[in-house]
């Protein structure tokens, strides 16, 4: 007696032929395309699901899409990455909650997205009506179905064979192969790479499947770029002394907007300043002589002035740890309180590509300078990139700022909310200046030094007296080593 094969056995074979032949090519495939005909009594059905955009805590009420991994037609698996949004706090990566096809982009690059709207539709694959039907064929018999399903099969290896060979009797032609229909895509790496120098995916041509970008590719185009002699520029076209005035409205970027929400919230508080000028000539010394006996510059990073500072405040906090408490408001309006708080975490303003930010160095009253460097450098890198995340920006407690690095010398700086001072850091200039003897001149390595202080809580001379402990560390840092923990 002659064998047939199951319904079962069917739809095992074709799904497994399905997934080697479905690249090649669609004639290839097609027989098996009538093959499944004969055992599934009703048509696949695809559902289309839009991903929302979902909270991302922290209070965040939108954020600006900084870039897409993905592009409409292209294939997605669930947890890959849909895009990279930044909110005003940190920047995040989107991840898809459905395998399927990109069916439509609903924001582009740069657009401000509010929690809760749709960033994308994914087409899924919905097997539920073919299962039932295979299950329970309708208006056959089993020896109807087993026959067509043998028949059905014998009839598509048959044409599989025949197509593979008129494949292989195919002459071969070598000629370049065209960008596939994703080639503009590229893993979150690449992009940053491309973000990094400025680069548009589409004038790089692409080695990986489908044409797509690799960072070889990236590395490849960059040394090129720079082999080739670069245009002379045209010469600036003299404006118009007629043209009228146009002003173009744009949204503030969520950085820029949480900058707005921060500064405007300082302005609430009575702010009052004070400034002094600070010897750090022997800081200036021991930071070259730790730098020069770096045993591992890759594991060891290089020793700012910065580290040195911030470790001084956190040990004058101990004396004063009034300016490291938190006024709170809102328990009892009537009556405010002085939350004081035992753990020391800086935060540090700095200048990136996105803005004006403050990450937060944790627990610097248990770090030591190394630990402090570390962090700041961590901070810093995922600062230049964009990466940085909720944890990394939040639960400061005072703030030091450096515009010293940029230029200038005396700085009135605006407390941050929820904060009773911050620090402002001048450039370090060298000076003459006298010695003991009154006579004798010699150079100086001199900075300016400014505190902002929360004036309702917070007294002149208390401030002054906080500001004149961290100086003595900085004027003499080796005064740190027997206070630190």
């Amino acid at each position: 007696m002659k064998h047939v094969p199951s319904l079962q056995a069917l739809r095992l074979l074709h799904s497994l032929v399905r997934r080697q032949t479905l690249a090649t090519s669609p004639r290839t495939y097609a027989p098996f395309l009538r093959l499944s005909r004969h055992f599934h009594a009703a048509t696949r059905l695809d559902r289309i699901e839009t991903h929302i955009l979902s909270d991302i805590g922290e209070g965040v009420k939108e954020v600006q899409i900084i870039q897409w991994f993905v592009e409409e037609g292209a294939p997605i698996e669930e947890w890959s990455p849909l895009c990279e949004v930044q909110s005003d706090k940190a920047s995040v990566e989107i991840t898809s909650k459905y395998t399927g096809v990109i069916k439509k982009i609903h924001f582009g690059q740069d657009a401000v997205v509010q929690v809760g709207e749709p960033i994308v539709d994914i087409e899924v694959e919905d097997d539920a009506g073919a299962e039932d039907s295979t299950e329970h064929p309708q208006e056959q018999s089993p020896a109807h179905a087993s026959a067509n399903a043998e028949q059905a099969a014998e009839g598509g290896e048959e044409a599989v064979r025949e197509e593979i060979k008129m494949q292989e009797e195919k002459p071969t032609i070598s000629e370049p192969t065209p960008p596939g229909k994703h080639a503009s895509l590229a893993t979150p790496a690449v992009r940053g790479l491309l973000k990094e120098h400025g680069l548009s995916i589409e004038k790089i041509p692409g080695t990986g499947k489908d044409g797509r970008v690799l960072k070889e590719d990236v590395y490849r185009f960059l040394e090129k770029a720079s082999t080739q002699p670069s245009p002379a520029s045209p010469a600036p076209t003299r404006a118009d002394v007629d043209a009228k005035q146009t002003e173009t409205p744009q949204r503030l970027t969520p950085v820029q907007g949480a900058m707005f929400k921060s500064m405007t919230a300082s302005l609430s508080i009575p702010h009052f300043l004070y400034s002094d000028t600070v010897d750090i000539t022997n800081l200036a010394s021991m930071r070259a002589k730790l730098n020069a006996a770096r045993r591992d510059p890759e594991t060891t990073p290089k020793y700012t002035y910065l580290p040195f500072i911030i470790k001084a405040v956190s040990l004058a906090l101990n004396k004063y740890p009034l300016l490291n408490a938190r006024l709170d408001l809102t328990s009892d309006p009537k009556k405010p309180q002085l939350l004081m708080r035992s753990v020391h975490n800086v935060g540090v303003a700095m200048d990136t590509p996105n803005g004006l930010i403050v990450p937060v160095i944790k627990a610097v009253n248990t770090r030591s300078i190394t630990s402090i460097a570390q962090e700041l450098l961590r901070l810093s890198q995922l600062g230049q990139a964009g990466k940085l995340g909720t944890d990394d920006l939040t639960g400061g407690t005072i703030t030091v700022s450096n515009i010293g690095n940029i230029g200038g010398e005396v700085v009135a700086p605006l407390i941050v909310e929820g904060q009773l001072a911050i620090m402002g850091i001048g450039k370090v200039k060298t000076v003459p200046v006298f010695a003991e003897d009154g006579v004798t001149v010699k150079p100086a390595q001199m900075a300016s030094v400014s505190w902002s202080a929360d004036h309702r809580v917070v007294d002149g001379a208390t401030m002054a007296r906080m500001a004149q402990v961290v100086q003595k560390y900085l004027q003499d840092p080796s005064t740190m080593l027997v206070e630190m923990s």
